[in-house]
């Protein structure tokens, strides 16, 4: 411990009115224990002198001895917050207490970004945000930290909507807060998977080794950072548990514009989802963007090139990124062998044998890893098109072919309709995904392809035409029936009128054989 609380500090307990704590003495000793862990308290605090004090003398006495520090960060207040704060450390005399000012405002999000900085910079385990308004109850702090304590959990919630202390409503949360909070929770839960009874509340305890994990560089500094944080906390598969806390409604103001966060909210929820489904990178999401998704409707280019490459063949997929494809291919018994630029795939256990080359120079670094070696399938899934020379790669996948081996290539169609659109009406814009990827170097349609292809000692033995990928866009499921029958429809299109449709070229080719006695 850095500090004790002096003996002063019991008379500054002040519990709640009307909070009734049912616990014995001995039990609330034992659910205030920090099991060795170093819990830190974070109070976020901005126009809070007339609150600040009642809210530091209402933490009970077992959660001072257990605690390890009490920080108090000062949001630039306008009112004598920060003053107020020093005062009551000095007169009572209480060590564990820390008042810190922020120089400029950084709002509710970069205030806590703060706080949490500094208590993972210290080494603490566990930390509980506490608001300085007095709007939530320090009486129940043991409860907030406990299972994080016990190893049971990496975040706890407090919630107003459990019934153990009476509800919101019983607690004087107004009616359409309790309906927009339900509202919005029920939104949250549905989009995201979850079964949380309320995602507003905010207070909350984290583990700091689960915080250390989690990007919040480019979080907002706004209100909405609870809901990012619950976001990247549920992504990340951390343990997320709820507690029952009591309500309180006063005469706190509250700073928070109803509107606005509802919208910031629906958008949070918006850019997770398009973020995570390759249609757009968002900065507070970008870890879990997608190199390159999987594409698992019907006539895609996975499609496609999962029936190509077949079963328990040999498989060389050059340029296989994360080799998310590749553990697909394993699951059919192919044996994989991946190249890319990549120091180590997530899915390294889907090869059996990974070598990195930066195929701008074409397979010139991995080449002597792969003397002798011969493949059923060279697999050229969207890589042309990011190469100055892609013609060098082309001709050295021939000589890694055993003799009824084929090449796989895919390229997108830059005369697809959705290119010439834009065209007419003067945009050529470059994205993060798709056609108009701003990595490509080169660009095909379905003739210069073929020709490419065939300039570099290939023949053609199979042709076809990917659908657009709208599962993607549209964020439904391969397997949805509405999906099913707008890729049906979209087939059709592609077959009828290829060049224009088709979003991406498929090739299956073999090296050309030289004629006995062709010159």
């Amino acid at each position: 411990m850095t500090g004790s609380a002096s003996s002063t500090t019991s008379a500054l307990f002040r519990p709640a009115p009307g909070l009734a704590l049912a616990q014995t003495a001995e039990q609330r000793q034992q659910n205030a224990s920090n099991r060795g862990k170093r819990i830190g308290i974070l109070i976020v605090a901005y126009n809070a002198a007339t609150t600040l004090a009642s809210v530091l003398k209402r933490i009970p006495q077992e959660v001072w001895n257990n605690v390890e520090e009490v920080a108090v960060f000062d949001d630039a207040s306008a009112d004598e917050t920060h003053l107020l704060g020093v005062g009551y450390k000095t007169l009572s005399g209480i060590d564990k207490l820390t008042v810190l000012r922020n120089e400029r405002n950084l709002g509710y999000g970069g205030n806590q970004k703060l706080g949490y900085r500094y208590f993972i910079d210290k080494g603490f385990d566990i930390v509980v945000l506490l608001h300085g308004d007095g709007q939530y109850a320090p009486e129940v702090l043991a409860e907030m930290y406990a299972p994080i304590a016990a190893g049971e959990a990496d975040a706890v919630f407090g919630s107003r909507m459990m019934k153990q202390y009476g509800g919101a409503r019983k607690g004087g949360m107004p009616l359409y807060k309790f309906v927009g909070n339900k509202i919005l929770s029920f939104i949250e839960n549905r989009a995201l998977g979850m079964k949380l009874s309320e995602f507003h509340s905010g207070y909350r305890a984290y583990s700091l080794g689960a915080l250390r994990r989690v990007d919040l560089s480019k979080m907002t500094d706004d209100f909405h950072f609870d809901t990012q944080i619950i976001i990247k906390l549920h992504h990340q598969g951390f343990r997320i548990h709820e507690v029952p806390i009591p309500t309180y409604y006063g005469g706190e103001i509250c700073y928070v514009n109803g509107m606005k966060y509802a919208g910031n909210v629906l958008r949070t929820l918006l850019r997770y989802k398009r973020t995570v489904r390759a249609i757009d990178c968002y900065p507070e999401f970008a870890e879990y963007a997608p190199h390159y998704p999987l594409k698992k409707s019907r006539y895609s280019s996975h499609d496609y090139f999962l029936r190509l490459a077949g079963r328990d063949q040999d498989v060389l997929d050059v340029g296989c990124g994360e080799g998310f494809f590749a553990a697909k291919l394993a699951e059919y018994g192919n044996r994989v062998t991946g190249v890319d630029i990549l120091a180590r795939p997530k899915c390294a256990g889907a090869f059996v044998q990974y070598l990195q080359s930066d195929l701008d120079g074409g397979l010139d670094a991995a080449l002597p890893q792969l003397r002798g070696k011969k493949f059923d399938r060279v697999l050229l899934q969207d890589v042309l098109e990011h190469l100055r020379f892609g013609d060098r790669l082309l001709r050295q996948c021939r000589e890694l072919l055993k003799e009824s081996g084929l090449v796989l290539i895919s390229v997108p169609n830059v005369a697809n309709i959705t290119v010439r659109l834009s065209l007419l009406f003067g945009r050529f814009q470059y994205a993060q995904r798709g056609i108009l990827d701003k990595t490509h170097l080169r660009f095909y349609t379905r003739r210069t392809a073929r020709k490419f292809i065939r300039d570099n000692g290939y023949e053609i033995t199979l042709e076809r035409m990917t659908v657009m990928p709208l599962e993607l866009a549209l964020g439904l499921s391969a397997g949805n029936p509405l999906m099913k029958a707008i890729n049906l429809v979209l087939a059709i299109f592609t077959v009828v009128m290829p060049s224009l449709f088709g979003y991406q070229a498929i090739f299956a080719a073999r090296p050309r054989r030289v004629r006995p006695g062709a010159a």
